[in-house]
């Protein structure tokens, strides 16, 4: 990077600084880690000679910082997947429930928007399709950020909701269903064998709700379908069809890179509960309950907070630390099982 020339070619010098960048975030956990633990040593030295007991109140902060510390590196091995580091496509879709599904899949998807954003994460909509009475059918976001994919793969899978419908006039309970699935934004590096002009159909649309006359009235949305395995990508947020065929063709990408992973990861797909229905008779990876009990619970962990609406506004990071240690846990259990 110290080369004049370094900045010559703009975007192998962008790939370099996001590796410098990725193997920071690897490297400075463990070397804090190594210098806290010399610390400890001293402080612990300290603590035995000093009567006054000032060296082991200071002894104990230290060992409560590096405890922290160690939980947040033992979260990192669990985001080994080259994929983890990367940002995430998010996509909500309405199950069912009629119109409490459609107004769930958009709870759901401002509860991810308001955790990115605590995150200080970038949220960029990509594709929407509102639904008839209230809500929405399916909406894909793009979060932007560090390990991003790697906190939020988790989250694949059906959610539940319980709760007394304002759709209802009779005031009575509803049951309501949502399915999430999330995608890493993966590299332009990784090769993905796709034949664009054979297996790719496309079709372009006008985009739906607001965004001026220019992006009403002319078909500059995208839609691609994979024909061989069915996979669909669009996207409609920006008024130029150039543009929104490219991210519709890196989304593309990202899923059909995730299929072939997944392929692999036959046993942790399983887990997840992908592929199901979204709906009763499917599995659902978390429950939120706003009547008559009031709790948010997670099926595969058993994590569970007694107050749904921070959770609902996007305070999300014991759910997914949880499932982050469920996987690591799980690892270890099989391999001294093998």
């Amino acid at each position: 990077m110290a080369g004049s020339d370094f900045w010559n070619n703009q975007e192998r010098a962008r790939q370099q600084t996001d590796e410098l960048r990725k193997l920071k975030s690897t490297v400075a956990p463990l070397q804090k880690l190594v210098n806290g633990g010399d610390d400890l040593q001293v402080l612990m030295e300290f603590a035995e000679e000093d009567d006054s007991g000032e060296s082991e109140v200071e002894l104990r902060a230290t060992v409560d910082r590096l405890t922290t510390e160690i939980d947040r590196v033992e979260l990192q091995v669990t985001m080994s997947n080259p994929a983890d580091s990367c940002s995430a496509y998010l996509t909500v879709q309405a199950g069912e429930g009629g119109t409490d599904s459609a107004d769930w899949a958009q709870m759901l998807l401002r509860m991810y928007a308001r955790w990115a954003e605590r995150s200080d994460f970038k949220v960029e909509e990509i594709d929407i399709s509102p639904a008839e009475e209230a809500g929405i059918r399916n909406a894909t976001i793009l979060i932007t950020g560090e390990f991003v994919y790697g906190y939020l793969r988790g989250e694949m899978g059906n959610h539940r909701l319980i709760r007394i419908s304002p759709f209802d006039s009779a005031g009575r309970r509803h049951t309501a269903f949502a399915a999430v699935d999330v995608v890493p934004e993966i590299d332009d590096e990784i090769d993905i064998d796709i034949k664009w002009d054979k297996d790719i159909k496309e079709d372009t649309y006008r985009a739906s709700g607001a965004g001026g006359q220019h992006i009403n009235k002319t078909e500059s949305a995208v839609r691609l379908t994979h024909i061989p395995t069915g996979v669909v990508a669009a996207c409609q947020n920006e008024r130029s069809q150039h543009k929104n065929r490219a991210t519709a063709r890196k989304m593309l990408t990202a899923k059909l890179y995730q299929i072939e992973i997944e392929k692999r990861e036959a046993e942790v797909s399983a887990r997840r509960g992908e592929k199901t229905k979204i709906g009763f008779g499917g599995q659902t990876v978390r429950n939120y309950v706003l009547h008559p009990d009031q709790f948010v619970k997670d099926a595969r962990t058993g994590t569970k907070v007694g107050n749904p609406q921070p959770v609902l506004d996007g305070d999300l990071d014991l759910f997914l630390e949880s499932y982050l240690r469920w996987t690591l846990e799980g690892a270890s259990a099989d391999e001294e099982n093998a």
